[in-house]
């Protein structure tokens, strides 16, 4: 006995593509309002290095000098310039911690910064490095040069630090 079959119309490869594209570019028609929507705007916003500017942070070993990105993100973003004020001393610098943050990445300015991460081992970054550090990853400082400078941006703005014992 002989099958039936089911007579069916060919679409053409470029009709089908066409029909694929246009569903793509609406679905990031709709990802993108929904993003803009989602984020607050930035506003305008610059910051000249000052020495005043360098205040005392979250670590007695440094000094931080914002530069005015939370304020102008609403929130969504930190900037600051990291300076290391004291000679490396262990006992009071390498506390295990981690950030509770969605985002950050470190750049040195001058000098050089050593730090170890859990599962990634010590790291020794020199003037014109960054790294980022995923969520929650644990990490110390190991050491730093005097003349150590650090560019850190951090998402959120506001996070917290958490130190292991």
């Amino acid at each position: 006995m002989a099958k039936a079959r089911k007579k069916v119309q060919a679409r053409s490869k470029s009709s089908s593509r066409k029909a694929v594209a246009t569903k793509t570019k609406a679905r990031r028609a709709v990802k993108a309002k929904t993003r803009a929507k989602a984020r607050p705007k930035h506003k305008f916003a610059y910051s000249h290095h000052r020495e005043e500017d360098f205040d005392q942070g979250l670590r007695a070993y440094s000094a931080y000098r914002d530069l005015g990105l939370a304020p102008a993100t609403q929130g969504m973003v930190q900037a600051h310039v990291i300076r290391m004020t004291k000679p490396f001393e262990e006992g009071e610098v390498s506390t295990p911690h981690y950030h509770d943050v969605e985002f950050q990445m470190i750049y040195v300015l001058k000098g050089w910064f050593r730090t170890e991460f859990e599962g990634e081992g010590a790291h020794t970054f020199t003037a014109g490095s960054c790294w980022i550090q995923p969520p929650k990853i644990k990490h110390t400082v190991r050491g730093y040069s005097d003349d150590c400078e650090l560019l850190e941006i951090v998402l959120p703005a506001d996070f917290e630090t958490v130190t292991i014992e």
